[in-house]
């Protein structure tokens, strides 16, 4: 199958999926690279090729998909033919895999840091002038990450590394300021995740940088782009009154929190949900009580924006806890229709009701530690941590009642047209 041709055939395939409410098949097909391969042939009635379409799945979002995985593939494959019957004989279906990696350092330890984000913090240093060398020049900066006597020259003229960085960065200066960036000797953009991080510890050591403010402004840049993949540089000690900084794994729970909000309101077409997302993203790590009070505001939105999209009315005086007693009642969120004889029923309730509960709690928090409340002098807040806690909490509130909303939709079409407007319920 051309390019073009399974291009135009997965298009259908979405649209297909779409319009029948199937939307985790929907998206999967969207924004997963697939591939069209032939597994087989059958001699049957003529003869038919038997074809695979490989759907690349991301680790993480692989292990996500387990439990749903034979669904998927099943609603896929059956869009498939749908759309291929017509023009072939040929027998296709769906496949979903977990992506290659292709990584020689895969053995050195460490999590993957992924290019773009390199790319990224360097396009930072560049927008904002600032020489990853410091004061130093670019030899002495090199050497104290590598032997340069022991790497190689690209300049026939020079025996090793040494000779021609300093022939082009200091004698002839004919090489452009970012040139370490690219060069494969350091393999900054492609070298494990410890000779990279190990470069951005050496751009902020004090000997190198020595304005101690903007070396803290420049380990702002490198941990907004590295905590999104679970890393970020933190002060060890202290040398003459300046940071020395090292590198360390975090938990990444609150940015992939975070991202699954952004779904929620882009799954809601909530715009007014943006500014509380982006308080949380900024917040969580360096202002725990922004991120817990913000919390509260992102789940206060999303009951109103499912309410209203639901024609419910909202009273001026609701306060959290109301809305979220009116949202249960319109989205059935108790689970009436659970028998007892289905196995898990009392877990299945005790987990729905402490669902409804958290929110309660979440305002409760945010009265004793997030923003919003004047502090006496013998207050102390809470920690990243507990920031992160309650920004996950929240979001996997909105991110349950975002999808049954759509689940009540995508089940009942009448229900959005036989629904009584303007009643509280």
């Amino acid at each position: 199958m051309q390019k073009k041709e399974l291009e135009n055939t997965l298009a259908t395939v979405h649209a297909l999926l779409q319009a029948e409410g199937m939307s985790e098949a929907a998206d999967l097909v969207r924004f997963y690279p697939a591939r069209a391969e032939q597994t087989g042939y059958d001699n049957w009635n003529g003869g038919t090729d038997i074809w695979q379409l490989f759907f690349e799945v991301p680790a993480d979002d692989y292990a996500r998909l387990v439990s749903s995985k034979k669904q998927l593939e099943e609603q896929i494959s059956a869009r498939l033919r749908t759309v291929l019957e017509p023009d072939t004989q040929d027998w296709y279906s769906a496949k979903i895999v977990p992506v290659k990696l292709y990584r020689a350092d895969w053995r050195e330890g460490g999590a993957e840091l992924p290019q773009q984000v390199r790319l990224n913090i360097f396009d930072g240093l560049g927008l904002e002038n600032i020489d990853w060398n410091g004061n130093l020049n670019d030899v002495e900066f090199l050497s104290r990450l590598y032997d340069l006597q022991n790497l190689p020259s690209l300049d026939s003229r020079f025996q090793d590394a040494a000779g021609d960085i300093w022939q082009h960065r200091i004698n002839n200066d004919d090489w452009n300021s970012d040139w370490v960036f690219s060069d494969e000797r350091f393999g900054l953009l492609n070298a494990s995740a410890d000779t990279f991080l190990r470069f951005l510890c050496e751009i902020v050591h004090p000997v190198v940088r020595l304005n101690h403010d903007e070396a803290l402004k420049i380990v702002a840049h490198f941990n907004d782009q590295l905590r999104q993949v679970g890393w970020e540089l933190h002060e060890v000690e202290r040398i003459a009154g300046r940071s020395r900084f090292s590198y360390r794994q975090i938990s990444n729970n609150g940015a992939r929190a975070v991202t699954r909000a952004k779904t929620v309101a882009d799954a809601l077409d909530a715009g007014w949900m943006a500014k509380e997302i982006e308080r949380l993203e900024n917040a969580v790590d360096i202002d725990p009580a922004l991120a817990i009070g913000t919390a509260k505001d992102l789940v206060e939105s999303c009951c109103k924006t499912i309410l209203s999209k639901r024609g419910v009315s909202i009273g001026k005086s609701d306060n959290l806890g109301q809305l979220t007693k009116k949202l249960t009642r319109e989205l059935q969120l108790v689970p009436e229709g659970i028998t007892d004889e289905a196995k898990g029923a009392d877990s299945i309730r005790l987990i729905l009701q402490n669902l409804t509960q958290l929110t309660s709690n979440l305002a409760h928090l945010r009265g004793l530690y997030g923003s919003g409340h004047g502090r006496d002098g013998q207050h102390r807040g809470l920690q990243p941590r507990h920031a992160r806690l309650a920004v996950a909490s929240a979001v996997a509130f909105i991110d349950f009642i975002a999808e049954t909303h759509h689940y009540r939709e995508s089940t009942d079409p009448q229900e959005s047209i036989n629904r009584p407007r303007g009643l509280t319920p």
